[in-house]
């Protein structure tokens, strides 16, 4: 008989009650700061409470969730000089409500982070057919300027916000499984960072009811300045998003680091553990830029102070310096990971050695370094002083030369190889057809005589999709059906997940070109409306019905994952035949991974050579239990 479970008790409801309750506070201790200061306590202008006093509410519902939502038990008792054990124990042991709970154990808390990641993404994309609804003819025939700015906007901060979860749920669940750790290094940091996002994304959705903003997602002032109140909501809620990503990318590089198995030197790491590390180092970095950006124009709006009101001294232009150190470095934390995930799934796919892995890892670390020189390519058309463009320019084509390391290896790696197309393989096919695309559509933009023609219109929307769906969605697709079974021990269905991919890749071809061409016929982004003598709406109401079948396609992804989660057949120990040491476990993994040690002896990608081995074959020192699903790593795996 199964205990039932007080839902009063589960953390995720406890913190968003905490949250109701937190912000009704901070608005009404602001409101009577205020009064009592001879300042109006309430807002004429339809939304009750001032600005201000909606602020500090959101600020003290953040801080209300994190209290309650069982994350920060174990440092409160330690704070207060009570015993905290040295593993800390889940809420809930079993069930779903263990997944609504504080969890410390990384593959939790990686799960947690993707179907959050799956929610949110699927928002976005929802966001994307209203608006791209509106687009399939000229003329405004469903909303009204506003309302499409807003939706927009929403769509590409929502969705940045979903591939960040997406690159912390495959760090999580697969980084401590890859180089043989237990769990991360600071599972109680790690519980902290991922519940941060959901007070986050609340705060951040609650702007469409606050009036929206109409700014799009880079938040630019002086427009930000004066935006409604939905703006604060927007900057809040990717500000503590930002906040996430930091803890999490020092976990993860400090897990990397410290946690490694015996033997396992950095040359002998897998690939997606290099990309997972070069993630982390560009978000613990970079991402407080964005943070004091946003902050700044906080400030300006509650404050009144001119960080960026050329009128009053301040300078527009340096907030697109702030905001573009980070935002450019995000890209390659998003596509990063998605390009370790196809390196990682090649071999494994034509079963034979990942053609320079050495190289391939570096260029990781190439990629995020020379990352961190190329902001300004977005600011050739801002009035960024013009001698600064051509440098830009160059380093921005620099980005060129890591990457194409890597083209080169997947290449190599394919050629004369043994390949088999199940749906992760037809994934990471696609995902590098795509990313190609991206990156073929890459140098106009960071060329300065190309991009001063180019910048701002519906090529740059093209561009950026392809460079996103590449080097991110299809490798996410790839991950989540590739590490299914090891998440679930249970199989997809194969024929679905096909369908899924045949969807998906054509319909995507037909959006992404569709949004280059129309602009390259003078389409302008964000803008609801355009001029019908331009002669694209044929073209965007083809773009339109592609928006569609992508969304057709995830659905029918999540229908699967979700049944087959339930329903599917019992996977086979390990169906892919990987070298790598998360295969050699049961599926599931259990609770505390590894009940013995492993030790490296080999080379990790030595698929079809002879007597090659990656982790010491040795059961009694390797894994221990014999449970379902166990394996040990194949001498030559071909």
């Amino acid at each position: 008989m199964k205990k039932r479970v007080n839902i009063f008790k589960v953390g995720l409801v406890q913190g968003v009650i905490a949250q109701l309750i937190g912000t009704l506070v901070g608005m009404l201790l602001v409101t009577g700061i205020r009064m009592l200061l001879g300042k109006p306590g309430w807002d004429s202008a339809g939304f009750g409470f001032t600005e201000p006093a909606w602020v500090v509410g959101a600020i003290f519902g953040w801080g209300a969730f994190m209290l309650w939502s069982g994350t920060m038990n174990d440092w409160l008792k330690w704070a207060n000089g009570q015993e905290t054990p040295e593993h800390p124990t889940d809420a809930f042991d079993t069930g779903l409500a263990r997944y609504l709970s504080a969890s410390f154990d990384h593959k939790v808390i990686g799960i947690q982070y993707g179907v959050t990641s799956f929610i949110i993404f699927s928002l976005a994309g929802f966001f994307a057919l209203i608006f791209r609804t509106e687009l399939a003819a000229p003329g405004m025939q469903y909303l009204q300027f506003n309302t499409y700015n807003t939706i927009m906007s929403l769509h590409g901060i929502v969705m940045i916000a979903s591939i960040l979860l997406g690159v912390a749920a495959m760090s999580n669940y697969l980084t401590p499984l890859m180089i043989g750790a237990n769990d991360m290094a600071f599972p109680r940091l790690n519980a902290f960072a991922f519940w941060i996002n959901i007070p986050a994304a609340v705060i951040l959705l609650s702007s469409l009811v606050l009036g929206g903003f109409d700014t799009g997602w880079t938040g630019y002032p002086p427009l930000s300045a004066r935006a409604p109140l939905g703006m604060d909501m927007f900057f809040l809620g990717v500000y503590f998003v930002g906040l996430s990503s930091i803890l999490g990318a020092l976990n993860v590089i400090a897990t990397v680091i410290r946690f490694r198995a015996k033997g396992m030197n950095y040359f002998r790491m897998p690939i997606f553990v290099w990309t997972a590390l070069a993630t982390a180092v560009i978000s613990l970095t970079a991402t407080q830029f964005i943070g004091l950006s946003f902050q700044l124009v906080l400030f300006e709006r509650l404050f009144g102070m001119a960080f960026f009101d050329g009128a009053r001294g301040g300078n527009p232009i340096l907030y697109q310096h702030l905001f573009w150190f980070y935002s450019h470095p995000a890209v390659y934390v998003f596509v990063l990971t998605g390009l370790g995930v196809i390196s990682e799934l090649l071999p494994v796919f034509t079963r034979k050695p990942l053609f320079g892995y050495r190289w391939v890892a570096v260029s990781s670390f190439g990629i995020a370094i020379v990352g961190f020189f190329v902001w300004a390519h977005h600011m050739f058309t801002s009035g960024m002083a013009e001698y600064l463009r051509v440098p830009f320019m160059y380093s921005t084509l620099l980005v060129a030369v890591p990457t194409g390391i890597k083209f080169f290896s997947w290449i190599a790696t394919l050629w004369g190889g043994k390949l088999s197309f199940e749906t992760p393989m037809l994934f990471v096919l696609g995902a590098i057809s795509i990313f190609l695309l991206g990156g073929l559509s890459g140098p106009p933009n960071g060329t300065v005589s190309t991009d001063l023609h180019l910048q701002d219109t519906y090529w740059i929307v093209g561009h950026f999709h392809a460079t996103m769906f590449g080097g991110y969605v299809f490798p996410f697709f790839a991950a989540v059906y590739f590490w299914f079974p090891k998440i679930t021990g249970r199989m997809y269905n194969e024929r679905l997940g096909k369908l899924h991919f045949f969807l998906m890749t054509p319909a995507f071809y037909v959006q992404s070109l569709g949004q280059m061409q129309v602009g390259l016929l003078g389409m302008r982004r964000r803008i609801g409306d355009y001029d019908p003598t331009l002669g694209i709406d044929v073209t965007q109401y083809l773009i339109t019905i592609a928006g569609f079948v992508i969304g057709v396609a995830v659905l029918l992804a999540f229908v699967n994952l979700i049944y087959s989660a339930a329903r599917g057949p019992v996977a086979q120990a390990n169906p892919w035949r990987s070298r790598s040491p998360e295969w050699q476990l049961p599926s599931p993994a259990p609770r505390h991974n590894y009940a013995h040690p492993f030790e490296v002896v080999g080379e990790p990608y030595d698929y079809g050579l002879e007597g090659s081995a990656y982790v010491n074959n040795d059961k009694e020192r390797y894994i221990g239990s014999p449970a379902r699903g166990a394996a040990t790593a194949p001498a030559a795996a071909d």
